[in-house]
């Protein structure tokens, strides 16, 4: 029995009441799924889950974008910015170095950057930020309302830090999700084990896993 495991909560959260939260239900989530065998991913399997259905977002090139674009394909989803000074530009190297591991399955694989920062990261800035890490990949943005109900749908938690003279920083989610080639949601990667977990997932995925 495959259990859809509810994210935990992301590093930027701060507070005992979120850490507890976060380790139970993690605890929950452990106890379903102990007599359901091993698991054929490195990464978390979430196949089943309620959320993560839809996207509808635009790319850097102008195009309207949803999921059923990359059916097909495996998709890697993350939420992040630009100017993110650690998570976001690790998250994007990690992915280029799979990519590279896979080879010519690279082919059957999307990338998308989702941007929690459609305010500073327009079309002209997110081109330049995926394309030096791989051309293949692609950045989406869309306005307030439509970053807000696509975070949602993720579930993914995002605020502005003020910072001096207008300045802001963003807390946010930092963990990525693999959709398979029919559009299901399956995985969910935890920050920094990218590299190391989703090349094999990916293959797994590729041959129907």
């Amino acid at each position: 029995m495959r259990v859809a495991a509810p994210p935990p909560a992301p590093a930027t959260y701060a507070g005992s009441y979120l850490r507890v939260l976060a380790a139970a239900l993690l605890a929950a989530v452990l106890l379903a799924a102990c007599d359901s065998g091993p698991s054929k991913f490195k990464s978390r399997d979430i196949t089943g889950a309620d959320y993560g259905r839809s996207l509808a977002l635009t790319d850097q090139n102008g195009k309207p974008r949803t999921l059923k674009d990359f059916r097909g394909k495996v998709v890697v989803v993350f939420f992040g910015y630009t100017q993110c000074p650690d998570v976001c530009p690790t998250t994007t190297a990690e992915l280029a170095q799979v990519m590279q591991a896979l080879g010519s399955d690279a082919d059957r694989v999307q990338v998308l950057f989702v941007t929690l920062d459609p305010e500073r990261d327009t079309p002209a800035v997110l081109a330049q930020y995926v394309s030096a890490f791989d051309r293949r990949f692609l950045g989406l943005y869309g306005n307030a309302e439509q970053t807000r109900r696509v975070a949602e749908e993720f579930k993914i938690f995002y605020r502005k830090r003020p910072g001096v003279a207008g300045a802001y920083s963003l807390d946010h989610s930092a963990q990525a999700y693999v959709i398979d080639p029919r559009g299901r949601l399956r995985l969910f990667v935890r920050y920094g084990h990218l590299a190391a977990d989703l090349p094999g997932d990916i293959r797994t995925l590729l041959k129907g896993g």
